[in-house]
């Protein structure tokens, strides 16, 4: 049996492709910016996009589905940002997903956020949600996961939430981990982009794309300064481990294990070995297939870009595919339960 799903925040269709290589159909995917869905259209040829603005779309425009999933946008819950929570738009897409899920009526859904949203000045925010949740009719469940516990060669940590439709009288239990990072028990680097090492091309001016000049599609890596905040600390890990947590801007992208590691040289300082840096310009960021290696997309997924800024920043907000199919094949065999 096929079950259909509607998407929302797709994004560049991490959650979409982990779904999809569960066996479930993505019939509808919504994504609001016009410097993704080309991504989306040249990868999910089968799919209905609509690149409007969630809050202008109603339950007449979605195909009638068996799930819902989505990232709603999770700056204002970040750490790393101010915190916000509901007192930002960007929160406030979040009312706009249970207003779906309660309109359209799945059987199941699925949210992904950052774990900012668990962080003690969001409680309020957050145990409100909680609240809408459970008057729409779900039993539902959350629970921060590290996807390098997944097989995923990198350290990020995400809170999912799952809820079945009561009607369905299914409590969703997480799929055990298949690996374990804190015990050294993971996807190192050199495992993921080794073979890569040798054939990326620096961005063109201004940070354009080489295009069909890259030997490898998408290989080709952001050029320009480092901040002050990137180089406040290490931001190289070794081929023996996994990468850190692939952000949503090539400026923060992680450098590539071939340099050695940042050298501290004060308080929240790092700098660059000079000298290897000199003699073999070992310090470059990630590149753009790197990172979607990083992120488990297969090699033949296109991302579609004029500026490599756009293709980072929608790498780093997707869920990794991999990660994201282990969790859609346990809601599969559930709903068949």
């Amino acid at each position: 049996m096929t079950f259909k799903i509607a998407s929302f925040f797709a994004g560049a269709g991490g959650l979409d492709l982990g779904f999809e290589q569960a066996g479930f159909d993505i019939v509808y995917s919504n994504e609001f910016d016009k410097k993704i869905t080309p991504t989306l259209k040249k990868n999910f040829i089968h799919s209905q996009i609509d690149d409007r603005d969630i809050n202008k779309v109603s339950k007449e425009d979605i195909p009638i589905v068996d799930g819902i999933i989505g990232g709603p946008p999770c700056q204002s819950w970040s750490i790393a940002g101010k915190g916000r929570g509901l007192n930002d738009s960007r929160g406030q897409s979040f009312l706009k997903y249970i207003q779906l899920i309660k309109e359209l009526k799945p059987k199941f859904f699925l949210a992904e956020n950052v774990k900012g949203m668990l962080n003690s000045r969001n409680r309020e925010s957050f145990e409100f949600l909680m609240s809408e949740l459970e008057s729409v009719g779900y039993n539902f469940t959350y629970k921060l996961m590290n996807v390098a516990d997944y097989g995923v060669p990198q350290t990020r940590e995400r809170v999912i939430f799952v809820g079945f439709s009561k009607d369905i009288n299914q409590n969703f239990i997480f799929p055990e981990p298949t690996h374990d990072y804190q015990s050294g028990n993971f996807v190192p680097l050199k495992d993921a982009i080794w073979d890569l090492k040798d054939t990326a091309l620096p961005a063109k001016e201004k940070n354009l794309s080489n295009g069909d000049m890259c030997k490898v599609l998408n290989h080709e890596y952001m050029i320009g300064s480092f901040s002050t905040i990137f180089m406040s600390r290490n931001r190289v890990r070794s081929w023996d481990e996994p990468s850190f947590t692939i952000q949503a801007g090539g400026r923060h992208a992680p450098i590539h294990p071939q340099a050695p590691k940042m050298v501290k040289v004060g308080k929240d300082h790092f700098m660059f070995d000079e000298k290897e840096n000199v003699k073999n310009s070992l310090y470059r960021r990630l590149s753009v297939r790197e990172i979607a290696r990083i992120q488990t997309f297969p090699d033949d997924f296109e991302f579609i870009y004029e500026n490599l800024t756009h293709a980072y920043t929608m790498i780093g907000n997707a869920v990794p595919v991999n990660f994201g199919a282990i969790i859609a094949k346990k809601i599969h065999q559930e709903l068949k339960m």
